[in-house]
């Protein structure tokens, strides 16, 4: 983790040093063409050269991988989000599947799988989603049942980012029948092992999402993450520290609207002026600039209270509230730039179009926004806010 003298934000000059570092170490990834629908291998793999998916870790050099750090997390995403989404969702994959063996696996789990993550050549999953258990992951349904060597799993997940082509997965099963979140277990997953099979899903944004069918799958206490029946804990501490870089993501979606919006507006020449010579204009790209910086506000003031380790109530509640604005902001955000670009920033290939489609899922991935909602209504009833 990078360190040193406070400055803006909260952030050490260290720190802003790196997001300036990775803003422009993301532009090295846009002559990499785009995949739709599935891993992008060659993105993921130039990544890991170029050092970006070793800030995961808590560093962008050399040495071991180790405990993540929430401010550097959502560094990584806002700075990627301004350059080059896809990149940043390649980033934010390779971290969301494999922070629950980072965190939670044995040391020979972590040395199997984390350096290929940090390198580029291992592809990560987090399985949580199930056809019946999204919002509610207290009512997830794929078994583990016990067998004299461990576990099978039976069942399905689905809206699971990487899947199927993932190289390992962080899944969640049901040990313990009408438990509901006290009856989870994590589990790592090879993504060949036998009887695990699965299909991609086409959706709008060019997100590699999928199904994956367990057909008797069998795991060992040596795959377990954490304890048996404490896996619920497991996914939770995982979403906790990226629920706010789901918002940093926003926000760099929010910053490269912003930044597009501005120079159009000074280009475009309208009524005889420009349009930023419209008040209307001037007063839209303000209230669009404030709200981003209230999200950047949030997304770092929810990740400083994760590094400090502040008490795990305020953790999420701080969580729930970086993430439901910040997405929520870019949404609006984006469809003011939209709307000052006109027909042009719906043309297919222009950089709106993209935002425009890749800034919705935010908003449900991770905790849909009324999820959020609930979460930090909790949080005042229970006084940890």
């Amino acid at each position: 983790m990078v360190g040193g003298v406070t400055t803006a934000y909260g952030l050490t000059r260290e720190q802003q040093e790196y997001a300036v570092w990775v803003r422009s170490a993301a532009t090295s990834l846009e002559a990499i063409p785009p995949v739709h629908g599935a891993v992008n291998r060659p993105l993921v793999t130039a990544m890991g050269e170029a050092g970006l998916l070793r800030g995961l870790f808590g560093g962008a050099s050399d040495g071991p991988p180790r405990d993540a750090a929430a401010m550097q997390l959502c560094l990584l995403r806002e700075m990627l989000a301004t350059v080059n989404t896809e990149a940043e969702t390649a980033l934010a994959l390779q971290g969301l599947g494999s922070y629950p063996i980072l965190q939670s696996g044995t040391d020979a789990t972590r040395d199997r799988w984390i350096p290929g993550v940090a390198s580029g050549d291992v592809v990560p999953a987090f399985a949580l989603s199930e056809p019946d258990a999204g919002s509610d992951a207290g009512a997830l349904a794929l078994e583990a049942r016990p067998d004299p060597h461990g576990w099978t799993l039976h069942g399905t997940k689905t809206w699971i980012s990487n899947a199927p082509d993932a190289d390992v997965y962080s899944v969640f099963a049901r040990t313990t029948p009408g438990a509901r979140a006290r009856g989870i277990t994590a589990f790592a997953v090879a993504g060949d092992v036998p009887g695990l099979t699965g299909e991609r899903l086409d959706m709008v944004a060019p997100h590699a999402l999928g199904t994956l069918h367990f057909d008797g799958v069998r795991v060992t206490r040596d795959d377990l993450l954490g304890e048996v029946d404490q896996g619920f804990a497991v996914a939770m501490r995982t979403l906790d520290l990226f629920r706010p870089s789901v918002g940093a993501f926003a926000v760099g979606m929010g910053q490269a609207a912003l930044e597009a919006s501005v120079a159009w507006a000074q280009e475009r020449e309208l009524f005889g002026g420009r349009l930023i010579d419209q008040q209307v204009t001037q007063h839209t790209l303000a209230e669009m600039s404030t709200r981003v910086e209230a999200g950047r506000l949030l997304v770092r003031r929810a990740a400083a209270a994760y590094d400090d380790g502040a008490a795990a109530g305020a953790i999420t509640t701080s969580a729930a509230q970086a993430k439901l604005f910040a997405t929520e902001t870019a949404q609006w955000v984006v469809d003011q730039a939209v709307q000052l670009h006109g027909a042009r920033g719906l043309q297919k290939g222009h950089l709106l179009e993209r935002l425009y489609r890749e800034v919705r899922a935010p908003r449900i991935y991770e905790g849909a926004s009324e999820v959020q909602r609930t979460i930090i209504a909790r949080g005042l009833m229970k006084g940890t806010q």
